[in-house]
């Protein structure tokens, strides 16, 4: 989740929310999702700018978008992948020169910890911090490995210099997620599929023997992965898994059996399903397309879920949602109030989405912001538990 010299972002004032009806008016993608308000609040969330070489963070105060305390944050190489440890009170950032840790006070400030060296040299692609908030398990794209580093949940630091590590099927690293029961790790390789690794917190070597499922097509990708909030189901976002001129596909497992659900892959309605995010309620599941067939602007594509009897069915909504140029990752708030989306290109870098009273599951876009002097290059974003 990037470098380069840091350029401050000054908010001499909060940035008010405002519809941007001339862009979500345009045509090319088709979707919905532009042109409202809001008076709700949000948690703290944190976007990772690569251009930058900054985190902006943020929270929403009855609809007004507002820089957390010392915002943007200095990122000491370019920040590559974010991830907020489960108990929020640790936050850390991954570069080409290693993993850096920062420590969350109450007001959502953040601070470098370590006298500001790398906890680890490890250049994470992707990272995640288990439920016990006691492993870091990262990916290093090349490497071939996922890692687990072991940390002190009290004050974030690594306890050991020796990392525990399972081999994977393939060397490209694309995303990891963990199961919210921690029984699982999994690892979106590209082309090689998408790595299953048993998880167990706590033993002092945390994995098991791992599998693969490969990919749809031969010429698709693995992307991205996530996990269902109730450990009912894990998602896998893949590149040439479906037909017509938008490819790309959602597969859905059920997590108990990890059989494949009837339908799937869906269609994501775009190229290429960068993001997933399952809505915490677990009603709903969105995925993020970087960009569709002919376009580069963003597109979010979601599917509300229906349960019987421990059978699962996913449904598309009735339409999509755009996003800025190069969609990249979404994050829920604390709350549950929002949906946030990054977009790498910009226009804007920043989105933020309500939920719609009338149409369920429906996304209605309430924010627009830049995080930074453009081209800021919004690359990850994590929001506070």
């Amino acid at each position: 989740m990037r470098k380069r010299a840091w350029i401050g972002l000054a908010l001499a004032a909060p940035l008010m929310v405002a519809g941007c009806k001339g862009f979500w008016d345009a045509p090319a993608t088709g979707g919905t999702g532009g042109g409202g308000t809001t008076t709700a609040s949000s948690g703290n969330f944190y976007v990772l700018d690569a251009a930058t070489t900054q985190i902006a963070g943020y929270s929403v105060k009855t609809g007004t978008v507002t820089a957390l305390p010392g915002s943007p944050y200095a990122v000491p190489n370019t920040p590559t992948a974010i991830a907020m440890a489960p108990n929020g009170t640790f936050l850390y950032v991954s570069t080409p020169s290693g993993i850096y840790l920062y420590s969350v006070a109450s007001s959502g400030q953040l601070t470098l910890g370590n006298a500001g060296a790398a906890i680890s040299a490890d250049p994470a692609q992707s990272l995640q911090v288990d439920a016990t908030n006691s492993w870091l398990v990262e990916v290093v794209s090349g490497a071939g490995v996922v890692y687990a580093i072991p940390v002190n949940p009290a004050t974030g630091m690594t306890t050991s210099t020796v990392e525990e590590f399972a081999n994977l099927s393939a060397i490209t690293a694309q995303q990891l997620a963990i199961s919210p029961d921690d029984l699982r790790v999994f690892v979106a390789m590209g082309a090689g599929g998408t790595a299953v690794v048993p998880f167990t917190s706590g033993s002092a070597k945390p994995f098991g023997a791992v599998t693969t499922i490969p990919v749809v097509s031969a010429s698709g990708a693995a992307l991205s992965v996530a996990v269902d909030p109730s450990d009912r189901l894990f998602y896998i976002g893949e590149t040439a898994a479906t037909g017509g001129t938008n490819t790309g596909g959602l597969r859905v497992f059920n997590l108990a059996t990890m059989q494949e659900l009837t339908g799937s892959p869906f269609a994501s309605q775009g190229l290429a399903p960068y993001g997933i995010l399952p809505i915490a309620s677990g009603n709903y599941v969105y995925v993020v397309n970087r960009q569709v067939s002919g376009n580069s602007t963003g597109l979010i594509a979601g599917f509300s879920i229906a349960t019987s009897n421990a059978t699962y069915a996913l449904t598309a909504l009735g339409s999509t949602f755009r996003a800025g140029t190069h969609t990249v990752a979404m994050a829920e708030d604390s709350t549950g109030s929002f949906v946030f989306a990054v977009n790498f290109d910009g226009s804007p870098d920043l989105t933020g989405y309500t939920f719609d009273t009338t149409n369920a599951g429906y996304l209605n876009q309430v924010i627009s912001v830049a995080t930074g002097t453009d081209p800021v290059n919004a690359t990850a974003i994590a929001a506070a538990p």
